[in-house]
């Protein structure tokens, strides 16, 4: 004869761990996959020969650029991070790593806001009517040097740590599931 264990019903903020968790770690493999996109694609174009590629970048992204894609997704990134935080914080293995996540993820806005805006604006906005072709050189090698060293390491940590506490959450939910549901043992 096979009986099933009884188990008290999920709350409310353990249903929604796995829901939440999983839409902060599909904004985050949106913002890391674009952030590959740029490093690799768009980059080398931009900086290819400044200050000319800057001038041709500018009428290049008139219409849109990543300033109209990045700040949207970072802001929805630490949003569901916090979220998901909050959802999965009484699960410890989880926990630790959507808080490394939502740190890094943090950590990449704050080093775009104070350090990289600052050089966007002297590149794209002001230019070469402002600023001699020495000095716009020198920033977009500092950008492009902080860019790899900063950005891609804060988007890779974050990327990985949330998908780490994806599969976390999400082992521990059918490992749940298969012994509240598994039949008692025949005897």
């Amino acid at each position: 004869m096979s009986t099933r264990t009884e188990t008290r019903p999920a709350t409310l903020g353990e249903r929604l761990r796995l829901p939440a968790v999983t839409a902060y770690l599909w904004v985050m493999l949106v913002l890391f996959g674009a952030i590959v996109l740029e490093t690799f694609m768009v980059y080398p174009n931009i900086f290819a020969d400044p200050p000319e590629s800057l001038a041709l970048t500018m009428e290049f992204l008139s219409v849109s650029g990543p300033s109209d894609f990045f700040p949207p997704r970072g802001l929805a990134a630490w949003v569901l991070g916090a979220a998901a935080l909050l959802a999965c914080w009484r699960q410890r293995d989880a926990r630790t790593w959507m808080l490394l996540s939502l740190a890094m993820i943090l950590c990449e806005g704050i080093a775009s806001i104070l350090y990289f805006w600052p050089r966007n604006e002297i590149m794209f906005v002001e230019g070469a009517a402002v600023h001699s072709a020495e000095y716009l050189v020198q920033v977009a090698r500092e950008f492009e040097t902080w860019h790899w060293a900063s950005r891609m390491v804060f988007n890779a940590t974050a990327a990985v740590a949330a998908f780490v506490a994806f599969v976390r959450l999400h082992r521990a939910r059918v490992l749940r599931q298969a012994t509240t549901t598994a039949p008692a043992p025949v005897r």
